[in-house]
């Protein structure tokens, strides 16, 4: 039986480690204004290369990520106004140049539900996997990643497949957007890598 999902959709937070309460603490980053990157909701977010001190979209395999992008704070160059987004669509210059805020879940012990690109045996499961490259609908602003199965590590790639997400529309692991549970890889998190 083949799942219901027929594309990614980013990665949703699902509970900690450890079994803890999961209260999907966010921290406060910076998106440089006029970044000509987007940055969907659901998708990772990383340190930006280019400019110090700033994030941008971390997944395709990106060893520094910080988290995953929750929605986005401005002010609106035109109306002045204070501006909430799900997401960052490029490129956004607010209001006298200023930064945009961006709202991270940044728990290095956050699970999140993600779908596969391929089939995930249980012979997959606890090893790490990157992301692919980031995708997103820009009118829903919802990240379509999913987890590039094909990009695997022992230790080294972003976020460690912990089980299936028991969803049971989705739970077929012989084929493609099977709905796991994922973590991050400490040993990636942070550029530790």
């Amino acid at each position: 039986m083949a799942n219901r999902n027929t594309q990614g959709f980013g990665l949703i937070p699902a509970g900690t480690m450890g079994g803890s309460p999961s209260i999907q603490g966010q921290g406060k980053y910076k998106i440089k204004a006029g970044s000509t990157t987007s940055i969907y909701n659901g998708a990772t977010v990383k340190l930006d290369g280019s400019n110090a001190g700033y994030v941008t979209a971390g997944d395709g395999g990106s060893p520094d990520i910080y988290g995953v992008l929750n929605g986005i704070f401005y002010n609106a160059a035109t109306t002045l106004k204070p501006t909430f987004a799900n997401f960052y669509k490029q490129p956004i210059t607010p209001a006298n140049s200023e930064d945009i805020t961006a709202f991270v879940n940044d728990n290095p012990f956050q699970q999140y539900v993600v779908a596969t690109d391929d089939a995930a045996a249980q012979a997959t499961h606890l090893i790490t996997y990157d992301m692919n490259t980031a995708t997103g609908d820009d009118i829903t602003g919802r990240s379509e990643n999913t987890l590039d199965i094909g990009d695997t590590s022992a230790n080294a790639s972003q976020f460690r497949l912990i089980r299936s997400a028991e969803d049971p529309e989705n739970e077929d692991a012989t084929a493609a957007y099977y709905s796991v549970i994922v973590v991050s890889n400490t040993n990636a998190y942070n550029g530790h890598n």
